[in-house]
């Protein structure tokens, strides 16, 4: 052992000089998977948003990611596309360069929906993009996704309430919808195939009194 342990000894000191200082940041682990590329510009990961270069909407891309970056890679031959650092769930991540500078086709036909299902939908939703841009597409979705879900009139009249309030929001909208009593059910008492009540007091009346009269003749 005494001899093995020399001999590693002096085999360390010959490859000393030519060894490089350790680096400082740690080897990298990342995961992987695809993730398609939105109309707001954007590809999810573990539910926060990165932004994908122009031309890449409805595209699909590589992602490597793991607790400190995320990268986004051309899947035919590998280029690195962008490299973003982590965002907290719900946050986004977009370079300046990569924001459009008019509004997309696909996004105008996404507003003239919105103002289509309910006028103050389409108010909220432009009031929305023309406030924070292409990141609130997923907004303008979810707007779309509510009217469907409680109907355009009652969602209509939850974004009237939210522009009225200054709380202009997806999620002021769905919060307000979601705790909001559901409107109670209603009998309907005149419809032609419900008879009238008079009807059934009469025929309750003459039952009772052929019930009565077969007993007064009943035999003993």
């Amino acid at each position: 052992m005494a001899r093995r342990s020399v001999k590693w000894r002096r085999l360390f000191a010959e490859e000393q000089p030519a060894l490089l200082p350790l680096p400082i940041e740690p080897f990298r682990y990342y995961k992987y998977g695809e993730r398609t590329v939105h109309l707001d510009g954007c590809v999810e990961v573990e539910a926060a948003y990165y932004g994908a270069p122009p031309g890449w909407i409805g595209r699909k891309v590589q992602v490597q990611f793991n607790d400190s970056h995320v990268r986004l890679i051309n899947p035919k031959d590998g280029q690195l596309l962008r490299e973003h650092l982590r965002q907290a769930r719900g946050r986004r991540r977009i370079e300046e360069q990569d924001k459009p500078s008019q509004t997309p086709l696909s996004t105008l036909k996404l507003l003239n929906r919105a103002a289509t299902t309910g006028k103050h939908i389409g108010e909220l939703a432009r009031s929305l993009y023309e406030r924070e841009g292409q990141v609130t597409v997923r907004g303008i979705f979810g707007l779309l996704s509510l009217a469907k879900k409680y109907g355009a009139a009652t969602c209509d009249e939850a974004c009237e309430l939210a522009l009225e309030t200054g709380r202009g929001t997806y999620h002021f909208v769905r919060k307000y919808l979601e705790r909001r009593p559901a409107a109670p059910l209603s009998l309907i008492q005149i419809n032609p195939i419900i008879r009238e009540l008079a009807l059934y007091r009469d025929l309750i009346e003459s039952r009772g009194n052929i019930t009565a009269h077969t007993e007064e003749n009943a035999p003993l």
